[in-house]
């Protein structure tokens, strides 16, 4: 079991974007994106707090991004209904696509970034050929009963998590759909590195680990706030750690085995919900959070030894 080590904040950013809606990596972690209610998203060297490029071009807030696997591109979803593909170094938009029919909320790119994969406030998940020049989706999935709030893929699945209370799977070798009843909303997902389990944020203020093969919970872990926020959760690069926002300005380490409160991270002392997260996809002792205005960089006692060194 990899020892834990308490997290630092590193360095305190203010995106000047209004309400920072999401922070996200990029594929190995050298950089970091934030979407803002200003309509525009901001490339970030996390290491410097230094701002590289903003990218403006929705009509609406944005809620997530996502970068490709040579981080060439990235792909954005906006309340306007629209899904952006962008190139990193121009900053401008090559692609604009609408056919949702409400706010675009997730949007993720499959393992060799040629699929755009996003989900909305209609219900619907959608399948993007963002390589060719057709703006119609390749595959709409409509079994939700309400707002998707996450989509993530592998090579052969796509996940996604509903208010409705489901997660469900699409088998995309076999054209079939799992349906994985949680029984609360749940407003955020993530997956193990090792594809094996699910962590799934609820509004009931419990993050559940769920088995993807069964659809079974494997543990529960509790001690953080959600209320009526769409608070996100993640799991840390060495599969052995759980973290999740919380809607009282902090955020909570949990053991994945023991389900035990590791760390409560104080984000702020005056309030303020810590709704968005990212964990650094190499390196368990890294962690992005977002609260107001403000991204935050958290790193271990054992980094900024190392940085001394």
């Amino acid at each position: 079991m990899p020892v834990f080590a308490n997290y630092h904040c590193k360095t305190t950013i203010d995106c000047q974007q209004g309400a920072v809606r999401a922070v996200r990596y990029n594929v190995d972690g050298s950089y970091c994106m934030s979407c803002g209610s200003d309509k525009k998203i901001k490339l970030w060297n996390p290491a410097t707090g230094l701002l590289l490029k903003t990218y403006g071009g929705h009509a609406d807030e944005v809620t997530d991004v996502a970068g490709s696997c040579d981080s060439s591109y990235i792909v954005s979803s906006s309340l306007d209904k629209s899904i952006i593909y962008w190139d990193v170094s121009t900053g401008t938009p090559v692609r604009r696509l609408r056919s949702h029919a409400g706010g675009v909320r997730c949007v993720c790119f499959n393992e060799d970034s040629s699929i755009t994969i996003s989900g909305g406030r209609d219900n619907a998940v959608m399948c993007w050929d963002i390589r060719t020049r057709r703006l119609d989706p390749v595959q709409v999935m409509k079994d939700a009963r309400d707002c998707i709030t996450t989509v993530l893929t592998n090579e052969n699945k796509i996940y996604a998590a509903s208010l409705d209370g489901c997660i469900r799977h699409y088998d995309i070798r076999v054209g079939e759909m799992t349906c994985d009843k949680i029984g609360e909303p749940v407003t955020y997902l993530a997956k193990t590195q090792d594809e094996q389990c699910l962590v799934a944020g609820c509004q009931d203020s419990v993050v559940r680990l769920i088995d993807c093969e069964t659809g079974g919970l494997l543990s529960e872990y509790k001690g953080h706030r959600a209320d009526d926020y769409h608070i996100e959760c993640g799991i840390l690069a060495n599969d052995a750690h759980i973290v999740a926002g919380s809607s009282a300005g902090d955020a909570y380490i949990w053991d994945l085995l023991e389900g035990k409160v590791l760390q409560r991270i104080r984000i702020s002392d005056n309030g303020g919900v810590v709704h968005s997260l990212a964990t650094h996809p190499r390196r368990s002792e890294e962690l992005l959070f977002a609260r107001r205005r403000d991204m935050y960089v958290f790193t271990t006692d054992l980094q900024i030894e190392e940085e001394q060194l």
